[in-house]
């Protein structure tokens, strides 16, 4: 299936890197200019920014865009002083190895991280002479996807402030004509919506953004620092029920096909609904709220079942039942039902879905089978490549499994190789509120099947795309590219065969005429992205000589076309002096893990290119705050007695096996706590407690080897190498010998080889503090400290209206307490059982507190 939307979105963002705040005539962009040109859907975006240096002293400039995930970056360029400078293209390897060698001469270099739900990050930056002017131009190209019959392009814009000339110019040709366009979003609201000029003739569409510098602070979500919001530009083209649009051009061909008015199929639509523990709250009951929008969305011929899982599986039906008034009233009771507990059998749950539907075939339908979980399989089988092979078995190719994985504790890889093994694809649901709305929206581009058992046929053509597909979905298209053998295109025939309802049909070009009206190597070029993407899905499901074939493939087409892929990276050169700096593409699902017991309400902190600076300067020196001062009171009664303040104590949350009821524990006073150590790398992390009760860590110090070291605290990141000490306190990336540092609002990822941490900033009572969260445990296992604790497992003993935890034949009576769970960046309260420190410590307490921080 296709994927949703694709939202072409530009997010334009220049900030000056200056010290204290900058006056307004510091810098100036006097003109930024986005320009999309979009033909046959495929939109090619230029963001063109220029900004002059005010000053009387140079300025460093930065230049910072949000490009679609699924766009591929062309082009990079400066130009100042009448010099060119030009990003190029080339192996991760290659510029992996100019990484290093920047780095150990001291100089920045890029890094990979992911932003949002569909977007990724491009930044640089350059420092700019007095009085001297620079330009910033960045191209990249994307294949725009139908979704819900429309087509979407998205420009987003943020320039930090009122730009004099601002210009946003879309072009949109397309050859079957434009059946509508509108334009919406935040940025055609109040005094902007009369800057908007759009025009539609036939196959030709414009639309221009000219906002003075007056409007630019009036729109929705517009102020005195300009514009912040959405211009979303939406469109369809004519359709009909034909072989649909092929262009050809210089030996190439793309074939969109999209036809209309065909009989919708009745389906069987089976949802696996994930209830372990980690569903609980907020996710379970948008879940909840989806299904039973979803349930009210079926037709009357439409089959379906439903199953809900933690550890065992539970049906409202064994078997298929039809879409009756009465069904429906009795699915909606299941739903309301459904109660979050237990662990995560994945295996059993998806294999009973397939067998339903396996069960129940009906002629003339489209059967779908819909996962939803927010983790990994916890229990029975829970080897990835086991589950994958029972799932591909069991289903057989007869329909696609579509995967939906709630938040970023999900294992979105093995969810997305499993959907593509099995014709469907896998989503990220975000978890904000607006949940449901995304797992309805998903359901929606699935819920008419017109065709099945799709197979596009050319003859005379070669070199081509994807050409199977199992089904095809109201609202959606099939895009097809390829070569033509001999640029003959009197011979090239295309032709598509499906099933409609319960008969095969075949469409052809009746007329024998393909438009050849673009040039210039552009179908070329579509062929080239749509290849890569799909060699890119293919690499993920195999291995070995085979895996090493496809990527090779890839990667030689990502040089030819210069694309930045998760293959290659942009080498983004500097005029002579200052850093080069590398920019990489990250692949979906390489957001980190949250191992808490309730996994919701953490901050989806997104898949976000971004190429960001490095710096080391020395620091001033180093203002320590005042130590709190204890008051102590004497009571003239008792004149040698002193009476003292309540132990400072810290309620700590333990992992539990299977996401059962948390077990809590207290640690008293202001200790320095031995939080991760791994000798066999010489990783040492240790955090000093505050003197408040649950007050967090005020501080958290990283040492690798003997000569780095990393101070954190709620203000500053201080690095220490040898005698040489930085203090950081802006969220630029730091790198140092082996490890990584970079640090967002209100959290700070350390990753040195495979090990990563997190340190959280939290707030209380108006107070910051620090909370570590161990997010990528090291392969070797020899670690030790409080975040390398293994989940615990035991079971609850009542006695005589007493609990009692029993772990391995000991037992020991429990309190029941509640504990914030530090974890997660949206700290919440949980119930847990309090429990003596000794108990469920595998070692005395005090084997976890060191001397020096």
């Amino acid at each position: 299936m296709e994927r949703a939307v694709i939202k072409l979105t530009i997010f334009g963002l220049l900030l000056a890197l200056a010290t204290g705040q900058p006056k307004t005539d510091d810098w100036d962009i006097y003109s930024f200019h986005i320009n999309s040109t979009v033909t046959s859907r495929y939109a090619t975006t230029i963001i063109t920014s220029r900004v002059a240096n005010r000053m009387n002293e140079s300025k460093e400039i930065e230049f910072h865009v949000q490009i679609p995930k699924n766009a591929f970056i062309r082009k990079f360029r400066m130009m100042m002083d009448g010099e060119v400078y030009d990003g190029v293209v080339k192996t991760k390897e290659q510029a992996q190895e100019q990484y290093t060698r920047a780095v150990s001469r001291g100089q920045s270099a890029g890094i990979v991280s992911s932003v949002g739900r569909t977007m990724e990050e491009f930044k640089t930056s350059v420092t700019v002479a007095a009085h001297k002017k620079v330009t910033f131009e960045l191209t990249y190209e994307e294949l725009l996807k139908r979704t819900h019959g429309k087509y979407e392009l998205q420009i987003h814009a943020r320039p930090m402030k009122p730009v004099k000339d601002f210009k946003a110019d879309v072009h949109i040709h397309e050859k079957a004509g434009i059946s509508f366009i509108d334009v919406k979003g935040g940025l055609s609201t109040k005094a902007l919506a009369n800057a908007i000029t759009k025009t539609h003739l036939d196959k030709r569409a414009w639309v221009y953004f000219y906002p003075t510098v007056d409007q630019q602070k009036s729109c929705d979500s517009c102020g005195e620092e300009g514009m912040n919001g959405d211009l979303v530009i939406v469109y369809d083209v004519n359709r009909d029920n034909g072989l649909g649009d092929i262009t050809t051009s210089d030996g190439y061909f793309v074939h969109h096909f999209a036809p209309s008015n065909l009989p919708r199929i009745p389906k069987n639509v089976v949802f696996v609904i994930d209830q372990s523990g980690s569903m609980h709250g907020r996710k379970m009951e948008q879940t909840q709220t989806a299904l039973l929008h979803i349930l009210n969305d079926l037709a009357e011929d439409d089959f379906f079942g439903l199953i809900s899982f933690d550890s065992k599986i539970f049906h409202w039906k064994r078997e298929l039942v039809q879409a009756t008034g009465l069904n429906l009233e009795g699915a909606r009771q299941f739903v309301l039902n459904i109660r979050e507990r237990g662990a995560t059998n994945i295996n059993a749950a998806v294999l009973e879905g397939a067998h339903i539907l396996n069960a129940h075939p009906r002629e003339g339908s489209a059967s779908i089978l819909i996962l939803l979980t927010d983790g990994d399989p916890t229990t029975g089988v829970t080897n990835l490549e086991a589950i994958r092979s029972n799932i591909k078995q069991a289903i057989g190719g007869k329909f696609p499994l579509y995967c939906l994985g709630f938040g970023f504790d999900v294992n979105f890889e093995f969810l997305e190789k499993m959907s593509l093994q099995n014709n469907g694809v896998a989503r990220r649901i975000y978890e904000d509120s607006n949940a449901d709305l995304q797992l309805k929206g998903f359901y929606d581009e699935v819920a008419t099947p017109l065709l099945t058992d799709v197979t596009m046929i050319y003859i005379g053509g070669t070199n081509l795309t994807q050409t199977n597909f199992s089904q095809y979905y109201n609202g959606s298209e099939i895009v097809v590219a390829g070569e033509i053998l001999d640029n003959n295109v009197e011979v090239f025939t295309p032709q598509v065969v499906a099933i409609s309802s319960k008969r095969k049909v075949t469409f052809s070009n009746t007329n024998g005429s393909v438009d050849s009206s673009v040039n210039d190597g552009f179908l070329q070029r579509v062929w080239a992205y749509l290849t890569v993407k799909q060699l890119l899905e293919k690499e993920l499901l195999l291995s070995g000589p085979e895996k090493e074939k496809v990527n090779k493939e890839a990667l030689e087409l990502s040089l030819k076309y210069s694309f930045v892929t998760p293959l290659t990276s942009m080498v983004v050169t500097k005029p002579e002096g200052e850093n080069t700096e590398i920019l990489h593409k990250p692949k979906e699902g390489e957001a980190p893990q949250v191992p808490s017991y309730q996994r919701h309400q953490h901050n989806n902190v997104p898949p976000r290119i971004k190429l960001m600076k490095r710096r080391f300067r020395p620091s001033a020196p180093s203002k320590h705050s005042a130590v709190p001062r204890l008051k102590i009171v004497f009571d003239e009664s008792f004149p040698h007695s002193t009476i003292r303040p309540a132990p400072v104590s810290h309620r700590f949350l333990m992992k539990t096996v299977n996401d059962t009821y948390p077990l809590c524990f207290d640690i008293t006073g202001a200790v320095i706590v031995k939080l991760l150590h791994h000798p066999s790398t010489e990783l040492y992390i240790n955090g000093m407690l505050d003197s408040i009760t649950n007050g967090g860590f005020k501080k958290i110090v990283i040492h690798v080897g003997a000569d780095h070291h990393i101070k954190v605290d709620t203000k500053r990141i201080s690095l220490q190498q040898g005698q040489n000490v930085t203090r950081h306190t802006g969220q630029d990336p730091i790198t140092a010998g082996r490890f990584t540092v970079i640090r967002g609002n209100n959290e700070t990822e350390v990753t040195d080889g495979d090990v990563r941490v997190a340190i959280l900033v939290h707030k209380k009572d108006g107070k910051k503090f620090l909370w570590p969260v161990l997010r990528q445990s090291p392969s070797a296992g020899n670690t030790e400290g409080l975040l390398a604790l293994n989940q615990v497992q035991y079971e609850e003993v009542h006695q005589d209206g007493r609990t009692k935890v029993k772990m391995t034949n000991r037992e020991t009576n429990v309190q029941s307490s509640r504990a914030v769970d530090y974890r997660i960046s949206n700290p919440i309260e949980v119930g847990c059982w309090l429990i003596s420190d000794d108990f469920v410590l595998p070692r005395p307490l005090n084997d976890f507190f060191v001397a020096h921080i």
